[in-house]
């Protein structure tokens, strides 16, 4: 505790006696008013101690339910551990429901991907692939997740955010959430970290990185929409990927020069169609750029001047009348999607030399093959180019163990975009293919750490890779 200045005693005397017995009614502030009051005169509040009931029914607890939790929560749940799952959304899915991402980038990975694959194709939720990109159905993908959780035997609950960690020395024995059944505190041997954006590190005291530097420039975020259109086969020459002869960018571009011609530059120089089934169209086409992932002040801008400039463009469009005409969004996404989030500090830190060299490791939990895609860091550069490699060519790569094991805190993993590496490599591996084969990775390691009474760190991976064999998650 900082010790008080002079003035601040002084201070503190002056209010006590004016807050003393001779200057208020007998019985009307009691000596803990009177301290409440002087602090909050201060510009601080005291929030009370309270005594929670601690809930240890786990051996496995996730936080954050998108690709790389749910992904982590299943494996590790049928590698026999007990799981309990939190997620601050209404949904399980992450950017993949929520935040209405649409598609999948990376997908060609063995295991769970290719079984989530399988799944899609079953329900007729897919609509095809190019290059290792697949269109999906998002308010299908949310029931999917539900009903494999419950197969699989997971515990989970959502409108739940984990507010607070706390450790036995080194160790991360507890969390503390916050919810609509107010605070709760959670036990288990094993946490992972799945938030995106690092929180549960962060809150255990990790150290970590963000941005392309100490403070942000980082990525922009952006909130992506669902669309309703009178005829999508009139808007084909627009939609990405929907012939598959043409280059990737030429619809991207075809679909700006239609934006322009509203008067309007977007501020995401790549505006993106997909058409997800029907008349029923995806569409990312802003950015909101320099906004910390952990300012909810800012974020909450963000989200609202995104979702002013879709309504624009959209309505926009459908003023141009022909193909555009009777355009309107269905949706907004519930989350605006965020590219750059803390990379916690692991036991190795994937570098760009790692891309640039296609490194190889024993303990490789995926490779991922995804080029650095760096968008457009402010509205300036947006205007000559959307997006950059940063002059890096990527080499296909693995990603260790090692990069999903918390550093400073003992019994914590991570996997998704949250995990060890630097800013240049984040930008390759942080797609959503990776981030399923990081969860598998840290899921599996997680119960069979949890099963032993060891550490994730003193788990061999040739153990984990054993496990999800027998599991039927590596072909």
């Amino acid at each position: 505790m900082t010790p008080s200045s002079p003035s601040d005693l002084k201070r503190r005397s002056f209010l006590r006696a004016a807050f003393s017995g001779a200057a208020i009614t007998p019985g009307l502030l009691s000596a803990a008013e009177v301290e409440k009051a002087i602090s909050q005169s201060e510009g601080q509040f005291h929030e009370p101690a309270q005594d929670l009931k601690l809930v240890q029914d786990a051996d496995v607890i996730v936080c954050g339910a998108g690709p790389a939790g749910i992904a982590a929560a299943i494996t590790a749940a049928r590698a026999g551990a007990k799981v309990r799952v939190f997620e601050w959304r209404g949904c399980l899915g992450g950017v993949w429901t929520a935040g209405l991402l649409g598609y999948l980038l990376d997908f060609d990975k063995p295991g769970f991907n290719q079984e989530l694959l399988k799944r899609l194709d079953e329900r007729d939720m897919r609509r095809g692939t190019s290059k290792g990109s697949v269109v999906y159905e998002p308010e299908g993908m949310k029931l999917l997740l539900e009903e494999m959780f419950v197969e699989a035997g997971i515990q989970f609950q959502l409108h739940t955010r984990v507010a607070a960690a706390y450790k036995e020395g080194k160790r991360l024995t507890t969390i503390v959430t916050d919810s609509k059944s107010g605070r709760q505190a959670w036990s288990a041997p094993v946490f992972i970290d799945t938030t995106g954006d690092g929180d549960l590190g962060a809150l255990a005291g990790c150290s970590f990185e963000y941005g392309e530097a100490e403070a942000c420039p980082c990525q922009p975020m952006s909130l992506n929409a669902l669309l309703v259109c009178k005829d999508a086969s009139a808007l084909a020459s627009y939609i990405h990927q929907s012939d598959p002869s043409k280059a990737d960018g030429i619809a991207k571009d075809a679909f700006l020069a239609e934006i322009k011609r509203t008067e309007h530059f977007p501020s995401y120089a790549k505006p993106t169609l997909w058409q997800v089934r029907d008349n029923l169209l995806l569409v990312m086409m802003n950015h909101q750029y320099g906004v910390p992932c952990f300012d909810a002040a800012k974020i909450t801008e963000a989200t609202v001047h995104a979702r002013v400039e879709l309504h624009k463009i959209v309505n926009g469009l459908r003023k141009l009348g022909g193909p555009w005409e009777g355009l309107q969004i269905a949706a907004t996404a519930e989350q605006i999607g965020v590219r750059d989030g803390r990379r916690i500090a692991g036991r190795y830190t994937v570098s760009k030399d790692d891309l640039i060299n296609g490194a190889r490791y024993e303990d490789a939990v995926v490779r991922p093959t995804f080029p650095v895609d760096i968008h457009a860091l402010s509205k300036e550069a947006n205007k000559t180019a959307a997006y950059s490699n940063a002059g890096v060519k990527v080499k296909p790569y693995d990603v260790p163990l090692r990069a999903l094991i918390a550093k400073d805190v003992d019994g914590l993993m991570m996997a998704g975009r949250c995990i060890s590496g630097d800013f240049i490599a984040h930008a390759s591996y942080r797609v959503t293919g990776n981030s399923v084969a990081m969860g598998e990775a840290a899921g599996v390691t997680a119960a069979l750490a949890a099963a032993s009474k060891r550490l994730p760190q003193d788990v061999p991976w040739s153990e984990g890779e054993t496990k999800l064999k027998a599991l039927g998650q590596r072909v």
